[in-house]
């Protein structure tokens, strides 16, 4: 646990991408196997879900530190972070026992789940009177089901790429493979993974997905648009869907299985060649055109699909590239050929082919983007014509040319303090928008500002706080920004009336007063 906490603290205190691989290095290099596998679960975002509810987790954390409950709630305000605050609160600890990271994961965390409060109360304390701060920051991170830190599945393949034993040279993309699908963390998979060679794999296993960058620059910056192969870019869930072993398995980029939660698609895959995977978007799709994402959120919000909304939602994967065929993967074949082979599956209702978009030129093709919304999509998928599948993020071969977002103006009425580092700045904000004379909340938003231009909300709002509830502080709305989003419905569970996706601040307006921001009648418009 000892190695798995360093590991997680030097990742944590640095922003350098070689720092954070030769942390890992030296980790795969020291870590015992069963440890490395739980390690790289946790690492690739697989970390598990919250074992133990915060109330109860907080009252065995007073009880154990032996502080009141205000002062507890006084220190996680200031801090931020749950796990950090009950870290940083427990006493030294009562023994200097090491035991390993897969002990208590598989003792005690994983456990927790079907035990009784006396038990999980008992683990917890034994957990925390062994470890250090730094390694029950850790441990309560993984009980919180909060565990994140700031490194990507590639970044921890290419580590492990990197460190391979001598000899053995497993390409990274190898690697990244072997880490789709289901696996159980363990040493046998550990050895799997780093092994030069595997003669078998899990038969519902997906590929890793290819994607796209935005598109920099001018669009004839590309060259050629003969060079291109243009696509739309659809607003859907991105998808593998691969027949295997006579079984079908639809895959969200995401890595969940989600075959059972689209039954049309469950049967699309029994009329698939054997050896078959496509990629694609699921889409909810209706009289041969796509219908707003809004209606796929109704599915996807339902335990029990009954046959009204299989009716009123139909789904269809639009199928845009061929990974496997007759059980080869065809990857690095040229996009014409996966194309051509793609085509070639004998058509069915609920496979809809991704058309190919033809222009004569860049600027036609410009004219045409302006037909994606009234076709709900996002703007071109561009892929470069002879290239093969690769993966993960790459820049050259994809690029995804979105059209302008929706945006509103809208005013600051509520912030609250972030988490992590961030937990001593106002960064969390609540939009209002005018409606009657009155601002009523649009839309939070957390991402899209400088680090100077929080600094600078920071202080605005520390200085004209108007009132509070918990770590809300209401503040004198005086501040304009523009938020860009991506779509736009109507809502019963919002004051305005109106849920919008993706919203992130696009600039400060400093050239609008408050009086100035847009009406709720301006947002009905976009509707």
């Amino acid at each position: 646990m000892k190695l798995f906490a360093d590991l997680y603290a030097a990742l944590d205190e640095t922003t350098r991408t070689n720092d954070k691989v030769a942390a890992l290095e030296r980790y795969f290099s020291a870590a015992p196997p069963e440890d490395a596998a739980w390690a790289v679960s946790f690492l690739i975002g697989r970390r598990p879900k919250r074992l133990l509810e915060s109330r109860k987790l907080a009252e065995w954390a007073i009880e154990e530190a032996g502080v009141p409950d205000w002062l507890f709630g006084e220190c996680f305000n200031a801090v931020g972070d749950f796990a950090e605050t009950i870290a940083l609160l427990l006493p030294p600890p009562q023994s200097s026992t090491r035991l390993p990271l897969h002990y208590w994961i598989e003792e005690r965390l994983l456990p927790m789940r079907d035990a009784g409060d006396d038990t999980r109360h008992a683990w917890l304390l034994e957990a925390w009177r062994a470890m250090d701060e730094r390694q029950r920051f850790a441990w309560n991170k993984l009980i919180t089901g909060e565990f994140r830190v700031g490194v990507s599945q590639n970044l921890v393949v290419r580590a492990l790429a990197a460190w391979a034993p001598s000899g053995h040279g497993v390409p990274a993309e190898t690697i990244a493979h072997r880490l789709m699908g289901e696996w159980q963390p363990a040493a046998e998979f550990w050895e799997q993974l780093m092994a030069p060679e595997q003669k078998s794999a899990e038969i519902s296993r997906p590929y890793p997905f290819f994607l796209a960058y935005p598109l920099e620059g001018e669009i004839e910056e590309l060259g050629a648009i003969g060079e291109w192969q243009v696509e739309w870019k659809w607003d859907g869930i991105r998808a593998q869907l691969i027949r295997r072993g006579g079984r079908t398995f639809l895959w969200s980029r995401g890595e969940d299985l989600i075959t059972d939660r689209f039954p049309e698609l469950a049967a699309l895959g029994a009329e698939l060649p054997e050896g078959t995977a496509i990629d694609g978007e699921v889409l909810p799709w209706k009289d041969g055109a796509p219908l707003p994402f809004a209606q796929m959120q109704r599915r996807i919000g339902r335990k029990i699909l009954g046959n009204r909304i299989l009716a009123e939602v139909p789904v269809v994967l639009v199928g845009f590239d061929l990974l496997e065929a007759g059980g080869t993967d065809v990857r690095e074949r040229p996009l014409e050929w996966r194309r051509a082979k793609l085509e070639r599956i004998a058509p069915n209702p609920t496979l809809v082919l991704s058309p190919v978009v033809t222009a004569a030129s860049w600027e036609e093709l410009k004219q045409r983007q302006e037909e994606s919304r009234a076709r709900k999509v996002e703007g071109f998928m561009l892929k470069r014509r002879g290239s093969p599948y690769r993966v993960g993020r790459r820049r050259g071969d994809w690029w995804k040319w979105k059209i302008q977002p929706y945006s509103v103006d809208a005013v600051l009425i509520y912030a609250e303090p972030g988490h992590g580092r961030r937990a001593s700045l106002f960064t969390d904000y609540t939009f209002g928008i005018w409606d009657n004379g009155a601002l009523v909340p649009f839309a939070k938003a957390y991402s899209g500002l400088s680090d100077e231009e929080i600094r600078e909300v920071d202080a605005f709002v520390r200085r004209n706080t108007i009132g509070k509830h918990g770590p809300v502080h209401a503040v004198k709305p005086e501040l304009v920004f523009e938020l860009a989003f991506e779509g736009i419905q109507r809502s019963s569970r919002h004051r305005s009336g109106i849920a919008v996706r993706f919203p992130r601040m696009a600039r400060w307006r400093h050239d609008k007063r408050a009086d100035e921001a847009d009406s709720i009648e301006t947002i009905r418009a976009l509707l």
